[in-house]
């Protein structure tokens, strides 16, 4: 495992000590390559709506911009939407379900080499896309770019985030490290990366059986066919915090059923060093309790939602795939 940490110099721009890096600001807006953007939802035409229109004002816009809509129904008006810049709107209304299927589609009816994504209930920058598709640009044709999301004010009442990653320090992440880095709602790669790995795993994310984690996934087959992953600071999204507070721990026993589903994935496998991540996650939340339960009780019960959620989908994706092999096995006499 290596995460090299880098720092900004006196002149403001980003040094890595791993490389040489270029003046990222160098490159105008003519030099940027074709790129597709794809943003997915379902029965959220308002969010999504919002979230292109704030792409839109970017100092920078994708060549194309991709609506995969799974919506009950499709939805004229994003259907009919024109950007009035140098971006074709593509909108794709299917009847799937699933992010992580949403998301293969959209890298499958991508017309570019490169490729960005993003969730639906976002707020971006002006300088995002530039920022983004530069830092992929600057990282070489084996790297993923993942950067920065903040929390939103609460737009409702006890409004929340379910995930955000704040961090202003560059990293770039190799081989088998002790977390999960990827985003999957703000990530840009090269199609022929993700082609390599096979995409998001269709049975786990938003939709799926295993509601979260395809992102996590992505990212530990992406380290482990030698890829790097790189942390992007410079490319700012804001996620919004549209969810009340009665969503909070369905919320959380998604998010930890979809991490089962995945740890449970690898474990099948024999794959001792999943089997340390999972022990980790649970145990640290576990010894963090007593301390939380006074200091932030709504976090502390959904750490144990959680909890319950990991080992849920743990079980669940064991049990599954052992009926799966048992018929299997039944079918070969």
């Amino acid at each position: 495992m290596r995460m090299t940490r880098t720092s900004r110099s006196s002149s403001g721009f980003v040094q890595s000590s791993d490389r040489p890096m270029t003046d990222i600001n160098s490159l105008t807006e003519a030099s940027l390559p074709p790129a597709s953007l794809i943003i997915c939802s379902r029965d959220r035409p308002k969010l999504l709506a919002e979230t292109i229109e704030s792409v839109l004002r970017g100092d920078e816009v994708p060549t194309e911009l991709i609506i995969i809509d799974q919506s009950g129904v499709p939805h004229p008006a994003l259907a009919s939407l024109k950007s009035g810049r140098s971006c074709e709107i593509r909108y794709l209304w299917t009847h799937s379900a699933g992010l992580s299927r949403a998301r293969n589609t959209g890298i499958g009816a991508a017309r570019h080499a490169i490729l960005a994504i993003i969730d639906d209930d976002m707020f971006v920058e002006p300088a995002w896309f530039g920022s983004l598709i530069r830092a992929l640009l600057n990282s070489g044709e084996r790297a993923v770019v993942t950067g920065r999301v903040l929390p939103t004010a609460p737009e409702v009442p006890g409004g929340f985030v379910p995930t955000f990653m704040p961090s202003e320090v560059r990293a770039v992440y190799e081989g088998r490290i002790g977390t999960d880095v990827l985003a999957g709602g703000h990530m840009a790669a090269y199609r022929s990366i993700l082609d390599a790995v096979g995409g998001f795993d269709e049975r786990l994310g938003a939709g799926a059986d295993f509601p979260a984690a395809d992102d996590n996934d992505l990212g530990f087959r992406l380290l482990e066919a030698g890829y790097r992953i790189i942390y992007a600071p410079e490319a700012v999204l804001y996620h919004r915090a549209w969810r009340g507070k009665g969503e909070y721990m369905a919320a959380r026993w998604s998010y930890g059923r979809g991490k089962g589903g995945y740890y449970s994935k690898y474990l099948s496998y024999k794959d001792r060093y999943m089997l340390r991540r999972m022990a980790w996650d649970i145990l640290h939340r576990v010894f963090r309790f007593p301390c939380l339960v006074w200091l932030d009780p709504r976090r502390a019960c959904g750490d144990l939602v959680y909890i319950a959620g990991i080992l849920s989908g743990t079980t669940r994706w064991a049990w599954t795939q052992l009926k799966i092999s048992h018929g299997a096995t039944e079918a070969q006499r």
